[in-house]
């Protein structure tokens, strides 16, 4: 294997060995929402014209999980790596920020996928979406992983310790993902509050995701491809420039 591909193994490796932890407590959890708010709301919430709501809600879980588990992958392993004294023997190495970046993100997204295919095979039990569009299904899987994966590697680098990197979690990653559209249709909302949305990029990964199901969305598909596109080449970007210059893991 060339180096970039031999990172990118090691760290696939080191959430799978561990993949209880890293693949099905997602996957028990996204359950848990879908017997919850399934059966609380089936009755009282209508999204759709022709989707029931636990249906609707399924892509957006399996999506959630992958965003948050990506995110999750490449940040951890980054902040654990720098902790523990470990990252200098990459640094050792002369892979270049290319390579750094492929495998961080590409291992993320590896167990982003994982975990969004664990959630659906699961939650599809309790009802089954339509495949109308999976070209659209397969296109926002993969990037929206991929984005957050590389924002990730940015949280990794800039965090020097765990309570750092749990702070952008818990106040920029999870409010991001469960104000984007999971739960409900942004139709539902006042106006004040749909602007809102619109300024959230999360909510153009889970509508376009959820189109390739039922072939509604709340926005143009288009539209939520260029928008995330857009973030995710800025983010990308970002990610490679920090990798190039070392920041915050060369003296």
């Amino acid at each position: 294997m060339t180096g970039w591909q031999t990172l990118l193994y090691k760290e696939v490796l080191r959430f799978w060995k561990v993949s209880f932890q890293t693949v099905a407590a997602p996957v028990l959890t996204a359950v848990l929402y879908l017997l919850i708010f399934g059966h609380v709301l089936q009755n009282n919430v209508k999204v759709y014209d022709r989707v029931e709501y636990t249906a609707f809600l399924i892509p957006g879980l399996v999506m959630m999980s992958m965003l948050q588990n990506a995110f999750a992958n490449s940040s951890s392993s980054l902040v654990q790596s720098k902790i523990m004294g470990s990252l200098v023997f990459v640094l050792l190495t002369p892979l270049s920020h290319w390579s750094w970046f492929g495998a961080y993100v590409g291992s993320a997204m590896a167990r982003g996928l994982a975990v969004g295919i664990g959630v659906f095979a699961v939650t599809a039990f309790f009802a089954q979406p339509d495949f109308l569009a999976p070209a659209w299904i397969l296109v926002f899987a993969l990037m929206g992983s991929a984005l957050l994966g590389a924002l990730g590697v940015i949280a990794g680098l800039w965090a020097e310790k765990f309570d750092q990197m749990a702070a952008f979690q818990n106040f920029v990653i999870m409010p991001m993902t469960f104000l984007s559209g999971v739960f409900y249709s942004i139709r539902s909302l006042p106006p004040f509050w749909q602007d809102v949305s619109h300024l959230n990029p999360f909510f153009y990964m889970i509508d376009g995701f959820r189109y390739g199901f039922f072939g509604v969305s709340d926005v143009s598909p288009w539209l939520s491809l260029g928008i995330v596109s857009t973030a995710l080449i800025v983010v990308s970007g970002l990610a490679l420039h920090l990798l190039r210059i070392g920041y915050k893991i060369r003296g």
